[in-house]
Formats: C-alpha cells, structure tokens, sequence
C-alpha cells in the first residue's frame, strides 16, 4: 500500500492502477503473468462496449460467487449500470479492500455500500505451485 496511482503500471513502490495491483499481486504469487494486457486509455471501458476486464480476469483466474468471497480474493466493479465493469480490487477483509485509487494511491478503502451495489464478479488467484 501507498504506492502512487500510475495508469498502466504495475511496480510495487514505483506505480500501479487497479488492474496493475492485481498483476504484480499475481507476480508475487506465480511469477510471470500469463499474458500482459495490451495498452489501454483511462477510458477504455466506455470505448469498447465488451466486458474486457472480466474476460481478461476469467482467462487467469477462478470465478466464484461474490458471497464466497475471501480476503485475497479479487473483486470487480461496474461503475455505470450500462457500462462494462472497469475497476478491481482486493478484499481484505470484512468490510474492506485494497485498490489503486485514481490520483490517490494503492489504498485500503472502506467496502461500504455504495462499493458493493457496484460489485458484479470475484475471481480467485491459483493456489501456489499450479
């Protein structure tokens, strides 16, 4: 945590948006990720119209029901009714997570309700050697 919001990045201390968070969390378990995304604009979610974010996330990790989420687990976010989602985090605990907060920092934030009416998928990292 505290490491300054940079879009695309994803270097602990240096930078990281919120879907850099996960890679370099993903890093830090399994090594090299399994594909880099390609380059993509701060807005990029009300460009394209597809859900990106969650196919990217679904290529790598395990979906689970968003009531059987665990702290570790990754949460996504739609933030527009009838947008794709476009925002993720980290659970860490009840009631709270861990996200790279635009003109902020990598944060722990409140999971509060207006975050969870946004909440629409959670994915699971791989456990550690497969």
């Amino acid at each position: 945590m505290g490491t300054p919001y940079q879009h695309q990045a994803s270097l602990r201390g240096v930078g990281c948006d919120c879907l850099g968070l996960v890679r370099g969390v993903w890093r830090g378990l399994h090594g090299a990720e399994p594909e880099a995304p390609p380059p993509y604009r701060p807005d990029w979610a009300e460009l394209g119209g597809r859900e990106l974010l969650l196919e990217a996330l679904g290529r790598a990790l395990a979906p689970l029901d968003l009531a059987t989420a665990q702290p570790g687990d990754v949460l996504v976010f739609r933030m527009a009714p009838d947008a794709p989602a476009k925002h993720c985090a980290i659970l860490s605990g009840p009631d709270r997570m861990i996200h790279a907060y635009w003109g902020r920092a990598c944060v722990e934030s409140w999971l509060g309700r207006w975050w969870r009416g946004r909440c629409v998928a959670a994915f699971r990292f791989p456990e550690v050697g497969t």
